[in-house]
């Protein structure tokens, strides 16, 4: 019995490695993504510090606080946790892009040529929409939700908000854009995985209406202004979904499933 040959058309033959070689790979990766981040934090320790990080960070609520109220600390390490977390989250956001390429770096060697046409386009997509959905929520919706919050504000209360309560709804907000805006992302990985079909994605469009609505008003404050803010960007972006998609497959179909199959 001969031993079985490589097939000649399979790019990727004979690129095998020991699985300690990939895990020493791993930890290489793994570190230069730490040292990324370490550096990154060094650097912003230095300037503009933790302190005007989170200056920066609080003021949307500041510019909205009734005259002479400022925020408080109700723990007494707060002043020192709380903008040390920023810092830290600053950091990892600033160095997402060399840890995202350490990412690919490590999984490109075994992928094939139109899998790479798929996977880095997501990569780099998914990343700017992030920190789109991020950066709409801190310019444009937070001014407005503070603005509503505060109309609602008896005249008799003067609001001092805790500095970690409001880094829990930061984070929260932060999460729930960033995360709002990877909707075209899922929208195209469905569809070119075969799960769903372009026409079974514009039939679910008046579902995922209802469906962005009821997520918007589980992980917002309960107040319109942001539940719209997150709500109708969704159905937007689920509209950009559906467009992609169909470049997407157009341009990422394997070589063998776009030429028709040859005759015996």
């Amino acid at each position: 019995m001969s031993n079985p040959t490589p097939d000649p058309e399979d790019e990727l033959a004979g690129t095998e490695q020991p699985f300690v070689v990939h895990l020493m790979e791993l930890r290489d990766r793994l570190i230069k993504s730490m040292v990324a981040v370490a550096v990154v934090a060094g650097a912003l320790a230095l300037y503009p510090g933790p302190g005007a990080l989170y200056d920066l960070l609080a003021a949307p609520l500041v510019a909205h606080l009734p005259q002479g109220a400022t925020m408080i600390a109700t723990s007494v390490i707060s002043p020192f946790m709380v903008p040390l977390k920023i810092l830290l989250m600053a950091a990892f956001l600033v160095a997402l892009p060399v840890v995202l390429y350490q990412v690919w770096a490590f999984v490109a060697p075994g992928l094939y040529s139109h899998e790479k046409r798929m996977v880095l386009p997501l990569v780099i997509s998914s990343t700017v929409l992030f920190f789109a959905g991020v950066a709409f929520c801190y310019f444009l919706v937070f001014g407005k939700v503070f603005t509503f919050i505060q109309s609602f504000a008896p005249k008799s209360i003067t609001a001092a908000p805790d500095i970690e309560a409001y880094l829990s709804f930061v984070l929260t907000m932060f999460l729930a854009f960033g995360l709002a805006f990877e909707v075209p992302i899922a929208v195209v990985v469905l569809a070119r995985l075969g799960v769903v079909s372009i026409e079974q994605l514009k039939s679910f469009r008046g579902y995922f209406i209802v469906l962005a609505f009821i997520i918007a008003a589980i992980v917002t404050p309960p107040d319109v202004v942001s539940q719209l803010a997150l709500a109708i960007p969704m159905c937007l972006l689920y509209e950009v979904g559906i467009w992609a998609a169909r470049l997407f497959i157009k341009h990422t179909t394997a070589p063998e499933d776009a030429a028709p199959a040859a005759g015996p």
